[in-house]
């Protein structure tokens, strides 16, 4: 979840439980909410207001620092990568559980951090590196989970789900590497970070394109929750089917779109005006 500077607030008592009016005014800003590119939907929706009141228990709290929440927030998004190999629906359900606890997670660290003035660098990068290692620890797992495997005595593994699902969690590396990178070829180049309207191509074709893969939101499926609850879907039908077909159906989409996300995401941003 965004982190926005807390450079211009005033003072606050960091001895005193705030009230939620109060919490609200410094760690939820004004338009903070509507920004889609920078607030996932589920934040949107109902996350931000369970986070707002975890905060409010937290804000006193000195032994719990923000940085130690993003640690916490990147063990738990593992973990759900790690829960999706115990068989049965029982795997799918922790795996979409924990990511709901790692979402969480991404929020109360950064309002914590906003509410105490601790924000940082150091926390930036390791919410950052909690994303990649999270969304590929989801999709190894589903991979993993593919194989069977606990398989029943004298049948076959399929480790060839493995290598789909550790090729979804490559894609989605890649994706948030290819964002990530186009700030650091500008700072390397001395110029600021880039502004959203960037982000539109300067080819017609290619911004068509990309409005219509926008309006689909197709890409978002490699994402840690949305990866979690299609996970979980296939877990229930797999439960009512008796195999895993649902579940291998899965890594074989996950892997489809990760790979031509890597591509298409690539195009967009050399062909939009982000690298200029």
């Amino acid at each position: 979840m965004s982190k926005p500077s807390t450079a211009d607030r005033p003072e606050v008592d960091l001895t005193r439980r705030p009230s939620i009016e109060e919490l609200r005014a410094v760690i939820h800003p004004e338009g903070m909410l509507q920004r889609r590119s920078a607030e996932h939907w589920a934040g949107r929706l109902y996350m931000r207001r369970i986070s707002l009141r975890i905060t409010r228990v937290l804000s006193t709290v000195t032994a719990i620092t923000p940085n130690g929440l993003t640690y916490l927030m990147m063990f738990t998004g593992i973990l759900a990568g790690a829960a999706l190999v115990i068989p049965g629906l029982a795997g799918a359900v922790l795996g979409a559980v924990l990511i709901q606890v790692y979402l969480l997670l991404d929020c109360v660290d950064g309002e914590v951090a906003r509410w105490r003035r601790q924000t940082s660098l150091t926390g930036v990068y390791l919410d950052r590196v909690g994303h990649y290692m999270s969304e590929a620890a989801l999709l190894t797992g589903l991979g993993l989970r593919a194989t069977d495997l606990f398989h029943r005595q004298g049948s076959a593994s399929h480790w060839e789900w493995a290598f789909l699902g550790t090729l979804a969690a490559l894609g989605a590396i890649l994706i948030k590497s290819e964002t990530d990178l186009v700030d650091v070829a500008r700072a390397r180049s001395g110029l600021t970070a880039v502004e959203d309207a960037a982000a539109v191509p300067r080819s017609a074709g290619v911004a068509k394109a990309r409005k219509a893969a926008a309006f689909l939101k197709f890409h978002r499926l490699v994402g840690a929750v949305e990866a979690s609850l299609l996970i979980l879907a296939a877990g229930i039908a797999d439960a009512v089917a008796g195999d895993l077909f649902f579940t291998r159906l899965a890594v074989v989409v996950l892997a489809a779109i990760a790979m031509l996300q890597t591509v298409l995401h690539l195009l967009s941003i050399v062909l939009s005006s982000r690298l200029r």
